[in-house]
This record gives C-alpha cells, sequence and structure tokens, in this order.
C-alpha cells in the first residue's frame, strides 16, 4: 500500500507563516536601495539600515566671545546715553558757551566711541577683513583720544573760569575755546589715522600690542600721552581745588557765615574734584599700565578685564559733567514735558559746584 505523506494542519499553518513572514520582509524591505535587497547576507541588510540612519551632528561650539557681547553693551548704552547730551546742546541756542562747547565736544567724542564697539563688534562677526579691522580700530581710538582730550580741555576751562574770573566772559575765551576744540579733534584725528596709513601689526604679528592691529610703539605711545595729560588734570584740580576753598573763605566772611558753613562748602567741592579724577584714574589707569607692559602673547582675557572699565568712564561722563549742570538739566526737562522744576529753578548755585 503506497502511503502518501500529507502535511497536517499544524505544518500548514507553519508553512503559511514561514511564507507570510518571508512577504513581510520583502514588504518592510521594499523602501531598500535595490543593491541591498539583491545581498542575501544578514551582515548587508543591516549594514543598509545603518547606513540610511541619519548622523546627528554635534551641538556647535559658542563661537562669539561673551567678553565681545559685553562691550558691544557698552558701546550702545554709551550711544544712547551721550546722543541725548548732543542732541540737548545742538538744540538749544543759549548753550553756546565755552563750556557747553567743551561738554558737547565730551559727548560727541563718547557718542562715537560707542558707535565704534557696536561697529567693531558688527565687522568682527560679518565683515572679517584687514581693512574694516583698520577702519574700526582707527575709529575707537580717535574717539577716547578725543574724549581724554576733551576732558583735559573741560578742566583748562574751569580753571581759567576762576582764575580770570573777571575776564572770562569774553570774546577772548570763545576764540580759546574754538583753537582748543581745534587741536584736540586735529590730534585726535591723526592719531586714528595712524594704523590706517600704515603703522600697524598685520604684517609683522611680533610687533602687535594687546590691541591688534595697533604696534606696541603706538600703544606705548598713547599710553605715556594719557598719564601725562592726567598728570596735568591733577595739578590743575588741585589749584582749582585752593581756589574755591580761598572763594569759599571770602564769601564766608562777607557774609559772615559759621566756620561750619564754609567747611561743608570747602569739604563738597573738594569731595567734587576727588570724585572727578578718582573715576577718571579708575576708569583708565588699569589699562593704561597694563599696554604699557604687555604685547599680543599675553591671555585676551586681561585685555578685555582692563578695557571694559575704560569704557565705563564715556558712561559716567555725562553724569559727572552734562546730566549735573543746572542748565543742561533744565533744558532736557524741556525737551522731556515742557516745564521747569521749581525745585530746580530756584536752586542757587555755590562756589563747590566747579
Amino acid at each position: 500500500i503506497e502511503r502518501t505523506w500529507r502535511p497536517s494542519s499544524s505544518s500548514r499553518g507553519e508553512a503559511k507563516t514561514g511564507v507570510k513572514m518571508n512577504e513581510d520582509r520583502k514588504v518592510n524591505l521594499s523602501w531598500l536601495p535595490q543593491d541591498h535587497l539583491e545581498a542575501s547576507s544578514p551582515e548587508n541588510v543591516s549594514t543598509a539600515i545603518s547606513s540610511l540612519i541619519p548622523v546627528v551632528d554635534p551641538e556647535p561650539e559658542l563661537i562669539v566671545n561673551p567678553w565681545d557681547i559685553v562691550l558691544c553693551t557698552s558701546g550702545t548704552l554709551i550711544s544712547c546715553e551721550n546722543a541725548i547730551v548732543v542732541l540737548i546742546i545742538f538744540q538749544n541756542p543759549n548753550l553756546r558757551a565755552p563750556m557747553f562747547l567743551l561738554i558737547g565736544s565730551l559727548a560727541l567724542a563718547d557718542l562715537l566711541a560707542g558707535i565704534g564697539l557696536i561697529i567693531n563688534f558688527i565687522f568682527a562677526y560679518l565683515l572679517q577683513s584687514e581693512a574694516t579691522k583698520l577702519v574700526t580700530i582707527g575709529l575707537i581710538v580717535a574717539s577716547f583720544s578725543a574724549s581724554v582730550c576733551s576732558l583735559l580741555a573741560i578742566t583748562v576751562d574751569r580753571y581759567l573760569s576762576l582764575y580770570y574770573a573777571l575776564t572770562y566772559n569774553s570774546e577772548r575765551t570763545v576764540t580759546f575755546t574754538y583753537i582748543m576744540l581745534i587741536l584736540l579733534w586735529g590730534a585726535s584725528i591723526c592719531i586714528g589715522l595712524l594704523p590706517i596709513m600704515g603703522w600697524n601689526c598685520l604684517k609683522d604679528e611680533s610687533t602687535c600690542s594687546v590691541i591688534r592691529p595697533l604696534t606696541k610703539n603706538n600703544a606705548a605711545i598713547l599710553s605715556v600721552s594719557f598719564l601725562l595729560m592726567f598728570a596735568l588734570m591733577l595739578q590743575l584740580y588741585i589749584q582749582i581745588c585752593k581756589i574755591v576753598m580761598r572763594h569759599a573763605h571770602q564769601i564766608a566772611l562777607q557774609h559772615h557765615f559759621l566756620a561750619t558753613s564754609h567747611y561743608v562748602t570747602t569739604r563738597k567741592g573738594v569731595s567734587t574734584l576727588a570724585i572727578i579724577l578718582g573715576t577718571f584714574a579708575a576708569c583708565w589707569m588699569p589699562f593704561t599700565l597694563y599696554s604699557l607692559i604687555a604685547d599680543y602673547t599675553y591671555p585676551s582675557i586681561y585685555t578685555y578685564a582692563t578695557l571694559l572699565p575704560a569704557t565705563y568712564n564715556s558712561i559716567i561722563n555725562p553724569v559727572i559733567y552734562a546730566f549735573r549742570n543746572q542748565e543742561i538739566q533744565k533744558a532736557f526737562w524741556l525737551i522731556c514735558c515742557g516745564c521747569i522744576p521749581s525745585s530746580l529753578s530756584q536752586r542757587a548755585r555755590s562756589p563747590s559746584d566747579v
């Protein structure tokens, strides 16, 4: 008897399941390329699948220096603050005395310095080229030089207004003020043009200072010039302090003031001068001394740490020289609300307001 083998129902089920799994594999692998489908090895299939898995790139590193962001923020604050002072002096015809012209020169210099810091940030990350570096560093050097020179001119003007009190309000003083403005801006522009005219370290990096592309000689000259101007300002303010004390003593004798009143007035004048000089020295002295002893091989963090306080001087200048002035305060209130506070209009100027 010939026995014919017939698959059982369970065998038939397993066979159908195997066929279905093969069909599912074909369906699941139908999205692979044809050359991978033809490969019979499991290793080739796994390689094909892994090759199609998207590769996740690592997160990009921070490319913007946080110190540059801080300097740009400082430049924005400097620009906004000093633009207000320039606008007040420009729109008010009554603010044309020599003192206000010098304050306007200081505000304009600080405004350009703030704009220079902003432009330097933009060019450093968007338009990187040697020409932009020379232009921006020239603008920053010229602006800060004009700012320091304007501070010296204001000191000279204050000394003359006290020493020659009787002849100060004359055409001679106005002419002398214009001469000072022309000289200080002319010298500052010439200093700013030095890097553009070729006095830079782009061709020889070994001659670079802490601020590229300024050379070490250029930075040393600027630092020494600053120290000389600071010494001159210190001497002038000492003389101003002596004059203020003498004037306060004379006023006290004429009006029979008490000795305590004379002491308070004198102390206020001395403290005001100390704040002016102390702020100026605290802002600029660290960077000046660091520029004399350091070069491009020093860590850049030291340059940022000493340069940032120097920019703060341009933020403080409007508060000390402009917004403390009664006439500028009145003009500011007129522009803002069209009125002058009664406390401001009735305030008298004292000998300590120098």
